[in-house]
C-alpha cells in the first residue's frame, strides 16, 4: 500500500500558484530595484511574476491586471502607499480570493492600521529577501514565518519578528535588469546598490536604523554595472554614503572610466567632509567634467539643529569639496526645513550660505516624520506637529509658526521655478550679491502664488511674472530689470519677441550682422544694450559699469546663446534704444 504525505501533495499543488510581484513607480522613468531582486532570487518558482505601474495609472485598470493572480505583492513607499492602498481595495471587490502581501519600509513599522485594512492579508516586515522566500515556500501556512505579519479567520494578528539580515554574498551572480527590454533602459532611471546600511545616525532618516554597512559581491556588481553602461544612461547608486571607504570608491570610480560610454550620467550620494583627498584627486585628474553628479545632504548649518538629531556636519569642510570639484561634479545639494532648533534666522542663514554654492539644484525639503524613524517617535518633545498621511510632513513646532513654514513653501515653489529649473541664473547670481536671496525668493514666491498656479503656467507667465515683481519692489535696480531680459532671451531655442529691454535700432543691427562671425541666412539674431560689462558679470559675479551690446544667437533647435558681446555702445544706440 502506499501513503501520501497531505502536505507534499499540497506544496507540488501551489507550486504553481500565480504571483505578482509589483509597485507603483512615482513616474514612468523610475525602475523598482526591489522587485526585480525579489524575482531573480525566486524565479525558480512555477508562476512568479513581476510588473511595474506608475501611481498616475488608473487604480480599476493595474486592479483587473491584478486580478488574475492568486498572491499579489506590492513594494510600498510614502510616494505610493496611499495609491497602493486604493489598488487593493479595488483588486480584493474584484477577485476576492486575490491575496493581497504588502512589503517596503512604509509598511515596516507602525503597521497595525495596514494590516487592519479587510483588504490586506499579509505584511512583510523589514528585508524581503528572507520572508519572502519561506512565503512562497510554505504559502499558505505562513503564521509562523518571521516578520511575516498575518490574520488568523477570527481576524487576530499573528506576528513573529526577527531582526535577520540577509546575506549579500547569495546576491552573486544575480543580474536584476537582464528581463528588461534591452531598449528601455537607455531612457529609464537605473538604481543599484552596492551596499546596504549607513554609518551615521541623523534621526530624520530610515537607513539610520541599520548601522551595519555591508556590501554585495565585487564581481557581481562590476558585471551589473557594466551591464546597465551598456544599455542604460543614468545610473543612480544607492547606497546612503558611497564614498564611504576609499578604496572601494577609487575601485568603482576607475572601473566606471574604464567601461562608460559617453552618454553615461552616474548619481552618488556622498558625505562631503569625509571625502578623501585622493578621492577628489582622482575626479580632477581623471573625470570627464559631466560624468558624475554628485547628492550632497546638507540640511542645515546651524550645529545646534544637527546635534539635536544625532547629526555631525563641517560645513566648512563641506563647502570646501564642493568648491574643489564643481568644475568637474555637478552638485545636487539638499536642505531639510523644520529640525529641531532651527529658527526662522537660522533656516534663512543656512539657505543663503548654501545657495551662494550655486549648485546646478538645490533642493529645500520639509522635515518628514517617517514611520519608524526617532524623530517621530520623539515628536512630542519639540511640539512638532506633521501631517497623519504621508508623506507625513511638518505643520508646524516650537521653533516656526504654521505661517512661516508656508512661506518657506512658496520659497520652494520659486526655487524650483527660477533656478532648479534654470530660467533665471543670472538674475539670482545677482541676486545673491546685492540683497537676500532667501527674502527674495520667498517674496517673489508669494507674489507668483498670488497670481497663477505654481503648477500650471506658461514660460511668459514665469518672466512677466518676475519684471512686474522687480519692477514692484526693486524699481531703482535697472542692472536687475537687464538680467531679468538676458534670462528670457536665453530660454528661447526660437527668436522670441522682443520684451523687457527692446533691441538696438534696426539699422545698427544690421550694420552689425554684416561683420564677422555672424550668419544672418542661417541664424537669427537679438541684441540689446546693457550698462554693464557682462562678460566680467558671468566670470566674477560683479558689476562693472560700461556700455555693452549683448549679442544672443538663435539657430531653432537648442537654446539660445551669447555669441558677442561689443564692448563699446555708441552713444546715439542707447538714445535711440530706449
Amino acid at each position: 500500500m502506499r501513503f501520501y504525505d497531505p502536505k507534499s501533495v499540497f506544496l507540488h499543488k501551489i507550486h504553481f500558484m500565480k504571483v505578482l510581484l509589483t509597485t507603483l513607480n512615482a513616474k514612468y522613468i523610475h525602475l523598482n530595484l526591489a522587485i526585480r531582486l525579489l524575482y531573480e532570487l525566486n524565479k525558480s518558482h512555477d508562476g512568479l511574476q513581476w510588473k511595474e505601474f506608475t501611481i498616475k495609472e488608473s487604480p480599476d485598470e493595474i486592479a483587473l491586471f491584478c486580478g488574475d493572480f492568486e498572491v499579489v505583492a506590492f513594494s510600498c513607499y510614502i510616494w505610493n502607499i496611499k495609491q497602493t492602498l486604493s489598488v487593493a481595495q479595488k483588486l480584493k471587490a474584484l477577485s476576492p480570493n486575490t491575496r493581497i502581501l504588502l512589503g517596503g519600509p512604509e509598511v515596516s513599522y507602525e503597521w497595525e492600521a495596514v494590516i487592519a485594512l479587510p483588504y490586506v492579508d499579509y505584511i512583510i516586515t523589514g528585508e524581503g529577501e528572507i520572508p519572502f522566500k519561506a512565503f512562497l515556500e510554505q504559502y499558505p501556512n505562513v503564521a509562523d514565518i518571521p516578520n511575516v505579519i498575518s490574520k488568523n479567520p477570527e481576524g487576530d494578528i499573528i506576528y513573529f519578528e526577527r531582526t535577520e539580515n540577509f546575506n549579500l554574498e547569495n546576491y552573486k551572480g544575480v543580474m536584476p535588469y537582464q528581463h528588461d527590454p534591452v531598449a528601455d533602459l537607455n531612457n529609464k532611471v537605473l538604481y543599484i546598490e552596492t551596499s546596504r546600511g549607513c554609518p551615521y545616525k541623523c534621526e530624520f532618516c530610515l537607513a539610520s536604523l541599520d548601522n551595519k554597512v555591508r556590501y554585495l559581491p565585487n564581481e557581481t556588481l562590476k558585471a551589473n554595472l557594466l551591464y546597465l553602461m551598456q544599455h542604460g544612461r543614468v545610473i543612480k547608486f544607492l547606497d546612503r554614503t558611497f564614498n564611504m571607504k576609499r578604496d572601494f570608491t577609487l575601485d568603482i570610480f576607475q572601473f566606471i572610466l574604464d567601461h562608460h560610454r559617453p552618454e553615461n550620467v552616474f548619481q552618488f550620494e556622498i558625505t562631503a567632509d569625509i571625502l578623501h583627498p585622493d578621492i577628489i584627486q582622482f575626479i580632477n585628474e581623471k573625470i570627464p567634467k559631466g560624468l558624475f553628479r554628485f547628492e550632497i545632504g546638507i540640511q542645515t548649518v546651524n550645529q545646534k539643529a544637527n546635534l539635536a538629531v544625532s547629526r555631525r556636519q563641517n560645513f566648512e569642510k563641506t563647502r570646501g569639496i564642493i568648491r574643489a570639484l564643481e568644475d568637474k561634479v555637478e552638485m545636487h545639494l539638499d536642505l531639510i526645513v523644520g529640525m529641531a532648533l532651527d529658527y526662522w534666522e537660522d533656516i534663512r542663514y543656512s539657505f543663503e550660505e548654501v545657495f551662494r554654492l550655486f549648485a546646478p539644484e538645490l533642493q529645500l525639503g520639509f522635515l518628514k516624520f517617517l514611520k519608524g524613524t526617532p524623530v517621530r517617535e520623539k515628536a512630542g518633545e519639540h511640539d512638532f506637529i506633521y501631517d497623519p498621511e504621508p508623506p507625513y510632513q511638518i505643520i508646524e513646532s516650537k521653533y516656526l509658526s504654521r505661517l512661516q513654514l508656508q512661506q518657506i513653501e512658496q520659497l520652494e515653489h520659486a526655487l524650483e521655478i527660477y533656478w532648479n529649473k534654470k530660467r533665471a541664473i543670472h538674475t539670482l547670481k545677482y541676486v545673491t550679491e546685492k540683497y537676500s536671496s532667501f527674502d527674495f525668493l520667498m517674496g517673489l514666491g508669494i507674489y507668483f502664488g498670488e497670481i497663477k498656479s505654481y503648477h500650471r503656467f506658461l514660460l511668459e507667465d514665469i518672466y512677466n511674472i518676475l519684471w512686474q515683481f522687480a519692477e514692484k519692489h526693486y524699481p531703482e535696480d535697472d542692472v536687475l530689470k537687464e538680467l531679468i531680459a538676458v534670462d528670457y532671451y536665453l530660454q528661447h531655442k526660437v527668436r522670441p519677441k522682443a520684451a523687457y529691454i527692446p533691441e538696438i535700432p534696426r539699422p545698427e543691427k544690421n550694420r552689425l550682422t554684416l561683420g564677422p562671425g555672424f550668419n544672418p541666412h542661417k541664424f537669427r539674431y537679438i541684441m540689446i544694450p546693457l550698462s554693464f560689462d557682462f562678460a566680467t558679470f558671468e566670470r566674477e559675479n560683479r558689476i562693472e559699469a560700461g556700455n555693452r551690446i549683448l549679442v544672443f544667437r538663435y539657430t531653432g533647435i537648442a537654446k539660445a546663446e551669447i555669441v558677442k558681446e561689443l564692448p563699446v555702445l555708441p552713444e546715439e544706440v542707447v538714445q535711440d534704444s530706449v
